[in-house]
């Protein structure tokens, strides 16, 4: 486990006692990790209500509509956090061939609904009576469980070819490939960074990875460019120097970001949030952020989603067992892409995705699903010793 030595900056031990003092610094990385996820809720309640009373007023003639929901789904995730921490996540490990193949057979379904024109549009949510939820979700903590499992068993050949990459590569393709053909290509590529981050923690070869990237990024360019909806959104984007050739959203958004100044015009003070900036209690409430509370606020913003990513490396490094470092690297890796792609969209660093802002953005299923994640890694801060007899010992990978 070469790659996951050097990130870690010290060996793996073959013995999964922990001494007391990382004992400790993972109870308070737990601890800490989760007074920064409530504080990115509450941060998340007070700018719904902001950004979405008017659209709230105009599509549902009530402007408190998202606020209420939003604080619904929000002491759900809480109470999601508050019980999955109290469990051990070995169950996990148990469940992860189960949750993945689950995952595969629902996102092929919808395909396949999508074939036979029982779904129009993208084929990305299920509907149970007035529940639904993105699969997409779903498919990528169910990815993260179970390569965290493969990667732990397979330690000792982790860098064997035809033994550890090609099955691991494989799982991975079939899972980006079904997310893609939704379509829901920012997603799938997401998912595509997280399973090669996590192979490439794991041990596996930096070559394979290489020669797998060569004939997978000009693919994956040619798929991106297939629609004329993502081939506009590229062009507006590398034609930013023109004004005019900048999409509506992110034009609206910069002057979002440019009203706020240093301090922000206030709570409930954004004159963007006004029907003038789509989705602005979704995609693009990092705007709203920094319309309302200016750089300050927005840089106040980025320290939190550092933070999370610290607390969470310092789970990981000081994991009782492999299982729950792999989880914990990935469950982290992905709360923290997902941030730094929202807010990168919203400050026009990278072109225009659909991906919301994790614990803030309007929304229950990734909402939901991050606060599943969150427990976690709580779970992981608290177990003091790993189980015996699970295999979970890290050594070296033979190569």
């Amino acid at each position: 486990m070469k790659q996951l030595n050097n990130v870690f900056g010290e060996s793996l031990p073959g013995s999964l006692s922990l001494p007391a003092h990382t004992v400790e610094a993972k109870s308070f990385a737990g601890k800490l990790l989760l007074l920064i996820v409530v504080l990115l809720m509450c941060i998340g309640i007070v700018i719904v209500y902001s950004s979405g009373a008017g659209w709230g007023q105009m599509k549902f003639s009530n402007p408190e509509h998202f606020l209420w929901r939003q604080v619904f789904f929000t002491f759900l995730a809480f109470a999601t956090i508050l019980i999955v921490s109290s469990f051990d996540y070995l169950i996990f490990r148990k469940l992860s061939k189960i949750l993945f193949f689950s995952s595969i057979i629902l996102l092929a379904g919808l395909l396949l609904f999508k074939f036979l024109g029982l779904i129009d549009g993208a084929a990305r949510w299920i509907y149970i009576g007035p529940v639904s939820f993105q699969v997409s979700d779903f498919a990528k903590y169910a990815l993260i469980f179970h390569f965290a499992r493969l990667i732990t068993d397979k330690r000792e050949y982790i860098k064997d070819l035809n033994e550890s990459y090609y099955p691991l590569l494989t799982l991975l393709l079939t899972v980006v490939a079904l997310i893609a053909f939704a379509p829901n290509f920012s997603t799938a590529s997401l998912v595509a960074v997280i399973g090669f981050t996590m192979m490439f923690l794991g041990g596996v070869r930096l070559r394979h990875l290489f020669l797998t990237a060569v004939p997978l990024v000009p693919l994956a360019g040619a798929f991106a460019i297939a629609q004329p909806y993502r081939v506009q959104r590229l062009l507006s984007f590398f034609n930013g120097g023109d004004e005019q050739q900048l999409s509506y959203q992110v034009r609206q958004a910069l002057i979002g970001l440019g009203n706020g100044g240093m301090f922000g015009l206030g709570i409930g003070e954004s004159k963007q949030r006004e029907l003038f900036l789509p989705l602005s209690y979704n995609d693009f409430v990092f705007v709203i952020i920094g319309e309302e509370f200016g750089f300050i606020g927005a840089v106040g913003v980025l320290v939190l989603f550092s933070l999370f990513f610290i607390c969470g490396l310092v789970i990981a490094k000081n994991a009782a067992d492999g299982f729950g470092r792999f989880v914990a690297l990935g469950i982290t890796v992905t709360i923290a892409l997902y941030a730094f792609i929202n807010i990168a969209v919203a400050t026009h660093v990278l072109p225009t995705t659909g991906l919301p802002l994790p614990f803030i953005s309007y929304g229950g299923t990734a909402l939901l699903f991050n606060s599943l994640g969150v427990g976690i890694l709580v779970s992981i801060s608290r177990k003091k010793k790993g189980a015996t007899g699970t295999g979970d010992e890290m050594t070296g990978g033979r190569g």
